[in-house]
């Protein structure tokens, strides 16, 4: 029997050095079948003036190069906030087997708040979705974060 092995530490890695580019500190990623990092990223939007570099994305492209493939079928995607619509269409679009994430995004996610990707009749793809690992620490991350833009 397989022992599970949580990567979302390394998660949490990328979104501390998100926010210390000024990022809002969201970080992920993702895991081959036989559990190597094929990918990791965090949220650079602002350093590359692009409304899509969002964590998921960015290692969603590093995986895909790597692989050779549009596809990663049996990949896990580990991510320290709930994927916003258009990461989880990503997510559902590369069929990643499984996504993990930390904290919910009541107002901009799109797994369990918002439109609901996966549920959609439209989606290609339906991943397993586990939430709630490391919850605290991506939620005090975030909420440090934007206290942090508040208090400036």
């Amino acid at each position: 029997m397989t022992r599970f092995h949580s990567h979302m530490e390394t998660a949490l890695d990328e979104a501390r050095a998100a926010a210390r580019r000024g990022e809002v500190p969201v970080g992920a990623v993702i895991i081959t079948p036989t559990g190597q990092i094929a990918a990791r990223a965090g949220n650079r939007t602002r350093e590359t003036h692009d409304p899509t570099a969002h964590a998921e994305i960015l290692a969603l492209r590093a995986a895909c190069a790597a692989a050779g493939s549009d596809r990663l079928p049996g990949h896990d995607l580990y991510v320290t906030l709930e994927p916003c619509p258009m990461c989880a269409a990503a997510i559902s679009a590369a069929r990643i087997r499984r996504l993990y994430y930390a904290a919910a995004d009541p107002k901009s996610g799109g797994v369990a708040h918002g439109p609901r990707i996966f549920t959609h009749p439209q989606a290609h793809h339906t991943p397993e979705v586990y939430d709630g690992l490391s919850e605290a620490e991506a939620s005090s991350l975030l909420t440090r974060f934007f206290k942090g833009l508040r208090d400036v």
